[in-house]
């Protein structure tokens, strides 16, 4: 199986006459691309008849999420947040777009390789994003997805570990399974933001023993070797994943969640079976690999965890694997 990390180039080759894949933001969830459309066309009655539907509190997040990365949002969002002052909506969805748009200035760069105008406009769009969010929750405090999004900030934000554990547990004691709420409560505990390896691994099989199975929580084990793999200098990452330990703590975690009988796939799915699919490839594990990247495909590509390879293209990364993994 041909490994790589992420400091060698990949190049991956579509048979030809087929159609290059691309990544859909919508990730095929036919609800998700009629949202962004509709925000697209500043269409916020249609995406506000749509979000109001959404009562689980992981989906409602996620599309909050899709809302969020919808490009040209700030620039008319705000005509709804005053015309409709009763409703926090309109506020949430320009405080979680805030939230993406403060890191779309700052960029994909450690900090070390960030630019000073780029953390001046990043930090400023974060407080105007944390004050929508703070709104929210003010005025509706059974708001998870609000508290959930504060998180996100709080890793840019910088606070402090007891104010970052103060805003997961405001998230959990109302939805204790949020996977929003974990997702960034772990990546704030990676070494690369405010943590260590130890808080991250801790935290991850913390999670994994009290979540449920079929739960897609499990699959923090394998974001917390991703971490790991991404944190290791060149050559050291392949030889980390490979190691025997590590191949069957990603394998106990399927078990638990993608491939246990419980397990039912929600609206975002394919992130967690493409850092699967990731981490089995890279751990030499060539049938589940194979698996994940047949039921992938063309269609479910996503950006994470491929656009960790280390500049190019996510899809490039993620063809050359999967050519890898046949």
């Amino acid at each position: 199986m041909g490994l790589f990390s992420r400091k060698r180039p990949a190049h991956a080759q579509q048979p030809s006459g087929q159609p290059r894949p691309a990544i859909d933001k919508a990730q095929r969830d036919p609800a998700a691309r009629q949202l962004i459309t509709a925000l697209e066309r500043r269409d916020w009655p249609s995406a506000r008849g749509f979000l109001q539907s959404v009562r689980d509190p992981d989906d409602h997040a996620f599309y909050i999420s899709v809302c969020a990365d919808v490009s040209g949002v700030q620039e008319w969002i705000g005509e709804w947040v005053a015309a409709e002052p009763q409703s926090t909506l309109p506020l949430l969805v320009q405080g979680a777009h805030g939230v993406f748009w403060a890191w779309e200035a700052r960029g994909a760069a450690r900090a070390e390789q960030t630019q000073r105008d780029q953390f001046d406009l990043f930090f400023k769009r974060l407080r105007f994003a944390e004050n929508c969010l703070d709104e929210v929750v003010d005025r509706d405090p059974y708001d998870t997805t609000a508290r959930a999004f504060l998180l996100t900030s709080g890793v840019g934000r910088q606070v402090d570990l007891e104010e970052q554990q103060r805003r997961f547990q405001e998230v959990v004691k109302r939805h204790p399974l949020h996977k929003w709420a974990h997702g960034a409560m772990q990546q704030y505990l990676c070494r690369k933001w405010f943590g260590s390896h130890e808080q991250m691994f801790g935290f991850a099989r913390q999670t994994s023993g009290y979540a449920p199975p079929g739960s897609q929580l499990h699959g923090g084990l394998v974001e917390a070797h991703i971490e790991m793999w991404l944190d290791l200098p060149s050559g050291e990452d392949v030889a980390y994943m490979q190691r025997p330990e590590v191949g069957a703590e990603i394998r106990a975690a399927a078990e638990r969640s993608i491939w246990h009988p419980a397990y039912q796939p929600r609206p975002g799915w394919p992130r967690l079976h493409n850092s699967f699919a990731f981490a089995f490839w890279q751990s030499g594990d060539v049938p589940a690999a194979a698996d994940q990247f047949r039921l992938i495909g063309d269609a479910y590509i996503t950006d994470h965890p491929w656009h960790y390879m280390g500049g190019g293209d996510p899809v490039e990364h993620y063809l050359s694997a999967r050519g890898a993994g046949r």
